[in-house]
């Protein structure tokens, strides 16, 4: 049974496009594209629920493994790829973190609820007063 194995081994080893797809050089990248995936959807959400450090954290993985991938033979473009989609989509998170933080986004956003608020309340007090003229 063991030279059965070693015999599809062989085959699939000797096909480099087989290889490839067969090898960590592309699963390991393609089963880590979750994290880049997740941050691109994370920038439909709102920036409150954003973590800065965790934030923090993976800029520092992405540009760590992104480096890492060039400097291994052969050199990993599929996993620079994936590190680099996911190092723009955490700055961009990053940057609404602290937007949303320390930069005022958090007060221009309840300013804005508090505007529409009144707005709705002034339409709701012109739509009393019609009723009363219209009686």
């Amino acid at each position: 049974m063991a030279a059965f194995f070693k015999a599809i081994n062989a085959k699939i080893r000797s096909n480099p496009t087989v290889s490839y797809f067969c090898s960590t050089h592309f699963w390991g990248p393609v089963s880590n594209f979750g994290i880049p995936v997740a941050a691109v959807m994370d920038t439909q959400k709102s920036p409150d629920l954003i973590s800065g450090q965790m934030t923090a954290a993976l800029c520092i993985y992405s540009a760590t493994f992104m480096r890492y991938s060039l400097a291994v033979s052969p050199k990993n473009y599929l996993l620079f790829a994936c590190h680099f989609i996911n190092e723009g989509s955490q700055l961009t998170q990053g940057y609404r973190y602290l937007s949303w933080h320390n930069w005022g986004g958090k007060e221009k956003a309840q300013a804005q609820g508090a505007v529409e608020e009144a707005k709705a309340k002034v339409a709701a007090v012109g739509d009393k007063v019609k009723d009363v003229v219209s009686k």
